[in-house]
C-alpha cells in the first residue's frame, strides 16, 4: 500500500517517490555531492512537483548548521571610493547563484584587515564557513597580518576558502586561475604578431602572486622563443587606470623601445591605451596592448581591448564547492581554472 502523504509535503514523501532514503533527499536539497548528480535532479524535480520548499530553520537545528555562507570583501584603495576591485564584484553574481542552488544563503560584508572578522561569523554560529575575496594586494604589513590570520583559521578548524594565487605555500583551501597559463597565453599572442618587446604592467613581487604569475607565465612565452625578458620593460601597478597611464608615461620618458603591453588588469590596460593616444600612438600598429578580466569596459574602448577572461561561473561553483566539501568532511584540494584569450582590435588590428 503506497504511502499516505499529508496537505504538506514532507522530505519522507519525496524519498518515497524517489525510491532513496530520506537523509540521501535532505542532502540532494542542500546540493551535496555525495549524491549522483543524476539523483539530485530526479529528487529536485520531485521536490518541485509537489511544491515542498525546505524549512531551514529546522534544517539548521538538525544539523546544527546556519545554512550560511559568509562572503567577506576585503577592502581596497580605490579610486572611485567603492573600496573594491571590480572583478570581485563581477564575481559576486556566480558566487550568488552557486549559493542558492545549493540551498545556501549568503552573508555579504566588507571587512578591515584589522578586524576580528573570523570570530563574528562562523565561530559565533553566524555561518558555516567563508569565502575570502581581496587577497594579495597589500603592504608587507597588510600581507603579513593576513597570513598570520589564515593560520590561526587552520588551528581553529574554520571552514574557509579564497581566491587567489594558487601554489604549494597556501594557507588553506584556495582556488583561482590558471595565471601563469594566462601571461603565456598573452605573450604567445603577442610574439605570433611579430612583437618582441613586450612591456608588462603590474606589481609582479611576492605581495602580488597573482600578478607576478602573469608575469613569469609572459617571460616563459618570451625564453622559449629564444627572447631574454627585459627588466627595464617592468613597471608596477595595482589595478587601475592611473597605474596603467603612469607606467606609460614613464617608459616613454625613459626612451625605452617598446613594441606592445600585456597589462595585469584591464583597468590598467585602460590607462595606458589613454597614455598612448596622448603621446600621437597607434594601437595597434604602434603598440599593441592586452589587458587581464574581461570587464566590460575592454569591449568598449577604442580600439575595443584584447584581454584574458576568467570563468567567473566556474569560479564561483568551485569557491562553493570546496566549502561544502570541507563543511561536509570531504577531502579539499586547491584548484586551478583554466582562463582565455578574447582577441580583439587593440592587437589584431
Amino acid at each position: 500500500m503506497g504511502r499516505k502523504r499529508s496537505s504538506k509535503p514532507t522530505s519522507f514523501d519525496i524519498a518515497y517517490i524517489a525510491g532513496v532514503s530520506q537523509p540521501t533527499v535532505s542532502r540532494a536539497l542542500r546540493g551535496s555531492r555525495s549524491v549522483s548528480l543524476a539523483t539530485r535532479q530526479r529528487i529536485e524535480a520531485i521536490a518541485r512537483e509537489l511544491n515542498y520548499s525546505v524549512d531551514k530553520n529546522a534544517s539548521s537545528l538538525r544539523s546544527q548548521r546556519a545554512n550560511t555562507i559568509a562572503l567577506l570583501f576585503f577592502e581596497e584603495q580605490t579610486p572611485d571610493e567603492s573600496r573594491i576591485n571590480p572583478f570581485f564584484l563581477a564575481m559576486l553574481g556566480s558566487i550568488t547563484r552557486a549559493c542558492a542552488s545549493r540551498g545556501f544563503d549568503l552573508l555579504i560584508s566588507f571587512q578591515k584587515m584589522e578586524d576580528d572578522w573570523h570570530t563574528r561569523y562562523q565561530d559565533s554560529h553566524r555561518a558555516d564557513g567563508l569565502i575570502l575575496l581581496g587577497y594579495g594586494d597589500y603592504t608587507l604589513y597588510e600581507y603579513t597580518l593576513y597570513e598570520s590570520r589564515l593560520a590561526n583559521l587552520v588551528r581553529q578548524g574554520t571552514h574557509f576558502v579564497r581566491w587567489g594565487s594558487v601554489n604549494a605555500e597556501n594557507i588553506g583551501a584556495t582556488v583561482g586561475s590558471d595565471n601563469f597559463g594566462a601571461g603565456q597565453s598573452a605573450g604567445e599572442h603577442l610574439l605570433a604578431l611579430g612583437r618582441k618587446r613586450i612591456a608588462f604592467i603590474g606589481q609582479a613581487d611576492e605581495h602580488y602572486p597573482e600578478f607576478a604569475e602573469r608575469y613569469r607565465g609572459m617571460c616563459a612565452a618570451l625564453k622559449q622563443a629564444g627572447i631574454a625578458p627585459d627588466p627595464a620593460l617592468q613597471r608596477g601597478g595595482v589595478s587601475y587606470e592611473d597605474d596603467g597611464q603612469r607606467a606609460v608615461e614613464d617608459l616613454l620618458s625613459k626612451d625605452t623601445p617598446f613594441d606592445s603591453i600585456f597589462a595585469a588588469s584591464d583597468l590598467i590596460a585602460i590607462g595606458a591605451m589613454r597614455a598612448l593616444a596622448a603621446a600621437g600612438l597607434r594601437i595597434p600598429e604602434d603598440v599593441a596592448v592586452v589587458g587581464f578580466d574581461n570587464q566590460p569596459a575592454a569591449s568598449m574602448t577604442n580600439p575595443p581591448l584584447t584581454t584574458v577572461m576568467q570563468d567567473l561561473k566556474g569560479a564561483g561553483d568551485l569557491l562553493v564547492d570546496t566549502l561544502l566539501d570541507q563543511i561536509e568532511d570531504r577531502p579539499v584540494d586547491n584548484r586551478t581554472i583554466p582562463t582565455r584569450l578574447i582577441v580583439r582590435r587593440s592587437t589584431s588590428g
